[in-house]
Formats: C-alpha cells, structure tokens, sequence
C-alpha cells in the first residue's frame, strides 16, 4: 500500500506542474494541441486525487455492513477516474483537435512571437520548452511507477507487463503506470505536433497531434474501465496460482477430498480463500483443528495476497 501511495504522489506532483506549465503554454501560444495536452494533465492530476481518496477510503475498518473492509473502494474510485475523467477529457480533446483541423488552412503555424522577460520569444520555442519540460516529469514519474510494477512482476512470477495488467489487483499502481505511459506518448505526440507546423508552415499537423490525444485519452479510458470491471465483480486469483493453492490444501494429509475451492479479490492485493473439505473420518475434533491451523499457514505462506481464510471441515 504504501508503494502505491508513493506512486501516485509522485505522479500527483509532476501532472500538477505539468498542467499549469501547458496551460500557461497554451494562453501564450493558441496552439490545439497544446489545449488537448492541458486537458490530459488536469485529468491526469484528477485522476491521483481519486485514487488517493480510494487509498485512503480504503484503509477504513471493517464493519457490520462491510465485513471484509472497504479494499474494493480502490477499485471503484479508479473506475470513476476511467469515466469522468479520461472520458471527458478524451472527449473535449477530440472535439477541439476536430474543429482545429477544420479551421487549420486559415492560421500560419509557428509565427507568432510573445513578450517574455522584456524579449520577444517566437511561439513556437515556447511550446518546445513546455512540452520538453512535461517530457522530464512525466519520464520521472513513470519510472516510479514501473519499478513498482517490476517489483509486483517479480514478486509474483509475471513474464510480461502484459500478464501483469491481466492479473493484477494494484490498480492504483496499474492506473499510474498506464497514464504515466500514455502522458508521456502524449507530450511526445503534441512535440511532434508543433515541430512539424513550425517547418511546414501549416497548422493542420498541430490540430491532428490535439485529435489523435483526445483518441488516446478516450482508448485509455476503455481500457481501464474493462480492467477495474473485471475486480468489480470480483475476481478470483489467477488460475496457475489457485492449482497451487487447492495443492496445498489436498495434500495435507488430514483431507480426504477438496469439496470446494474458491478464491476472490476484496481489495488491492487482498484476496479471500474459501475452502469445503472432506476429511479423515477417524480424526478427533483437536486433531482436525490443529490441521485447520496448519492448511492456512501453508496458503498464506505460498502467496501473500492471501489474507482471509475460511475452511468448513466435513467427517
């Protein structure tokens, strides 16, 4: 948890510097995609008060109407980020990357020159300085939230970031690391956006960079809401890692026979075991209870996101 908490504050303080240094860019230069860069940084800041609020909504005691805790408030909160806030701000980038593009042929592209500390900067350098600026921070805060993910990758025995985002239940890391991604091929794309305007003399490139952003907002937005749907509904732990878990259980020499194995997810790397077990019909009350003891050391011991347990011995 604190890993995560550290990610997201590291990406909270770059995408907050990042979005008044693009919105201050955009106020001096008119550029579209500058504006569409502004949208995706406040979203992105938006985006880390959410999951800090599910962090912190998240570490609330369980209760009579939430008997397992409220882990599942990560999930949601970074659900509604996907929502509200990539979608919208997706949408509001597409749309003013669509109407640049239509009026593109009537504005000279790079020209423009403003007062900055007594001189004259041309328009265009100033959108190179922010965006180059914006490239530094999200790079940094991407770092941090890959080392995290790495370290989950190792810790767990993940091939590929791909596997990872299919089997995580971090979210919070997970969402950090995507928008980090995306932020930086962002910056990177609106870079590319006003060189290529400033040289060619024609706007029309600076208005595709603000559309193709806005679609990469709102791709990101899907992408995520199906990855939080998935721990939503409650999702057990991966396949290969409860074959090893039922393992433990059938080959403890008190069962007999596993009558039922079930596994789900209540929260960020929090997950339920529920087992029914058939067992030696000749075993005494201390005896089942000693081996009940001992199963669920052995299940915590093979993974750590095992944190709940529940076993119903049957003679």
């Amino acid at each position: 948890m604190a890993s995560s908490t550290g990610v997201v504050l590291a990406a909270l303080i770059a995408n907050g510097a990042i979005a008044i240094m693009k919105f201050v860019g955009f106020l001096l230069t008119g550029s579209p995609s500058m504006l569409s860069e502004t949208y995706h940084s406040i979203s992105d800041t938006g985006n880390q008060v959410f999951l800090l609020i599910g962090i912190r909504y998240s570490k609330k005691d369980s209760s009579r109407e939430h008997p397992f805790g409220y882990g599942k408030a990560q999930f949601f909160y970074a659900f509604l980020v996907s929502v509200l806030l990539f979608g919208i701000a997706g949408w509001e980038s597409l749309n003013h990357g669509i109407h640049a593009i239509q009026t593109a042929g009537h504005v000279e592209a790079g020209k423009f020159t403003v007062p900055v500390v007594g001189a004259r900067v041309e328009t265009f350098w100033l959108n190179v300085v922010v965006l180059s600026g914006a490239i530094v921070f999200e790079t940094w805060a991407l770092a941090k939230a890959n080392a995290e993910l790495q370290r989950q990758m190792t810790e767990f025995g993940w091939g590929s970031i791909r596997e990872a985002f299919d089997k995580t239940s971090d979210v919070t890391t997970l969402t950090a690391f995507t928008e980090d991604t995306i932020a930086l091929a962002g910056a990177a794309i609106a870079l590319v956006g006003v060189v290529l305007s400033r040289y060619t003399g024609n706007g029309i490139y600076d208005a595709i960079s603000a559309a193709i952003i806005g679609l990469l907002l709102m791709g990101f937005a899907i992408a995520l809401a199906w990855e939080n749907k998935r721990l939503l509904l409650g999702e057990s732990l991966p396949a290969d890692v409860e074959r090893e878990l039922q393992s433990v259980v059938t080959d403890h020499p008190a069962v007999v026979h596993v009558d039922s194995f079930r596994t789900v997810f209540f929260g960020p790397q929090n997950a339920m075991v529920a087992v029914e077990v058939s067992v030696d019909p000749d075993l005494a009350a201390e005896a089942i209870d000693d081996a009940i003891h001992e199963i669920e050391a052995d299940l915590e011991a093979v993974d750590s996101r095992v944190s709940t347990i529940y076993i119903e011995p049957k003679q």
